[in-house]
């Protein structure tokens, strides 16, 4: 069978630099005599259960190029997390469609299901060809130095704690935020990438790798007060307990949860505000602020990484390259050569699939409360260039008359 169709579709949260690899795809695939048909799914997998599709062969390349520029996903995305009937309803529609190549941008759950998708086809004998196109900021794909979207994300979140900075230099107190990141820390680690100065914060980063203690929290939180008289805290929002259980869901007496079933975390803005209200009952401080970075991290105009949305662009790119070259079915990833250069791979979906990522120990400071030079010489090249600056005056101090 020879039909010339290929399908993309986008899943999971939006990103800041998603669409650069839906158009990587639509504008390396139109180099192919053999492709004949370039197919959108509407809200992901939800729109190929559905037959929502939109012909992407009749968009003009000039409105490619704008759409690429454009954060969050063009195609719309859905938090449907498809099982083994429905992901035979995928392949169904696929198979009906003749479709040949099918590019699912996502992260984690996106991965697996491309995996079932492409055993059914296998099961099938049916000819088709299943990519996974990497995306999420919270950088948690196995296999993958860093993933598109992560880079951009993690621009946001340091501009936002370097502003946090120097918000709290002019009114002392304490000032917490809560980052993204159920599993991961790697986008809170990020918080920490905008100091300049030694007494800059994040003073303390609280991550899912390591175990929250309330009690430590407060006691770290005090001692830095005590130190420097004001407290900048970076928390993600998957912080738990020895038990694994969320902090937020200890703290918090109603607690809600997704469609998946998982606690609901920095969605509420419950986790800063409880947080906060310990700070504030506790070591009887008044001035306390929390706030829930939430959506705000993921599809933030004018906060872009200029190499995650070359990177995103190449990922496309090389997923048709490698399906339609290679007819392999698999995952990209990045992985990184040299000072600062990447190459693209395509691994097994079984090595990817339903996998996550935490970050290494390496990245993490022995107090648990820190990044380390290691993971600042990781993120560096990704934050991209032009990263904005904080100055202070130098305070040259004129004597006093009156209280000398």
């Amino acid at each position: 069978m020879q039909t010339g169709k290929i399908l993309v579709a986008q899943g999971g949260g939006p990103t800041a630099v998603i669409n650069q690899s839906m158009v990587g795809i639509v504008m390396e695939a139109r180099r192919f005599p053999q492709i004949g048909r370039i197919y959108g799914a509407l809200h992901g997998v939800r729109g190929i259960v559905n037959e929502e599709f939109v012909d992407l062969t009749q968009e003009t390349q000039g409105n490619l190029e704008n759409v690429a520029k454009t954060a969050s996903s063009a195609l719309g995305s859905t938090r449907d997390k498809p099982d083994l009937a429905y992901c035979q309803d995928i392949f169904k529609v696929l198979r009906a469609h003749e479709i040949e190549h099918f590019f699912y941008i996502g992260g984690n759950d996106s991965s697996d299901t491309v995996r079932i998708v492409s055993e059914q086809a296998q099961a099938a004998d049916y000819p088709l060809c299943c990519i996974h196109v990497p995306k999420t900021i919270d950088n948690d794909l196995v296999g993958s130095d860093h993933t598109p979207g992560f880079p951009s994300a993690a621009r946001f979140v340091a501009q936002a704690f370097a502003g946090a900075n120097l918000d709290n230099i002019a009114l002392p107190g304490v000032y917490l935020a809560v980052v993204m990141g159920r599993h991961a820390g790697f986008l809170t680690a990020a918080s920490a990438m905008g100091r300049k100065f030694p007494d800059d914060g994040p003073h303390l980063i609280y991550l899912p790798e390591r175990t929250f203690i309330l009690d430590e929290f407060l006691a770290e939180v005090s001692a830095v007060m005590k130190r420097l008289g004001r407290c900048v805290v970076a928390v993600s929002e998957g912080i738990h307990d020895s038990s694994g259980t969320a902090i937020s869901s200890l703290l918090n007496k109603e607690v809600e949860h997704d469609a998946h079933g998982n606690v609901q975390l920095s969605g509420t803005g419950a986790l800063a505000d409880l947080l906060c209200q310990e700070i504030k009952t506790r070591l009887k401080l008044s001035r306390v602020r929390g706030d829930t970075l939430g959506y705000l991290q993921r599809s933030f105009l004018g906060c872009v990484s200029d190499v995650d949305q070359r990177e995103a662009r190449e990922v496309g790119e090389r997923a048709v390259q490698l399906a339609l070259w290679g007819r392999q079915s698999g995952s990209v990833a990045i992985r990184r050569t040299g000072s600062y250069a990447v190459d693209y791979m395509l691994l097994p979906l079984q090595a990817v699939a339903g996998k996550t990522r935490v970050m290494e120990d390496e990245f993490i400071s022995n107090t648990g409360t820190d990044i380390t030079e290691a993971f600042r010489l990781y993120m560096q090249p990704l934050l991209g260039s032009d990263m904005p600056e904080a100055y202070r005056l130098r305070y040259n101090r004129v004597a006093k008359v009156l209280k000398p």
